[in-house]
């Protein structure tokens, strides 16, 4: 079980436009700036992205609590027995 690193990215993109519009607008809420606010909240987006890429990588090498598709059916199976 894992995905594509299109899927990986893509997650990532969403997840860093909802971050990017709530630290601009924080931004600019307390400088009062929308030049600032762009700027600050287009690093932290990028250095976000970056992070969280890597992040969901590192954590797809790890089979620490995952559930196999063929494991939860045998299992479900084996209970109604």
């Amino acid at each position: 079980m894992g995905e594509t690193r299109l899927r990986t990215a893509t997650k990532a993109i969403g997840w860093q436009l909802l971050g990017l519009l709530v630290s601009f607008l924080l931004g600019w809420f307390f400088t009062g700036s929308i030049t600032q606010s762009g700027g600050l909240s287009l690093s932290l987006a990028a250095i976000g992205f970056t992070t969280y890429v890597f992040y969901e990588r590192l954590w797809l090498a790890i089979p620490w609590g995952r559930i196999h598709l063929d494991d939860a059916q045998s299992a479900a199976n084996s209970s109604r027995r």
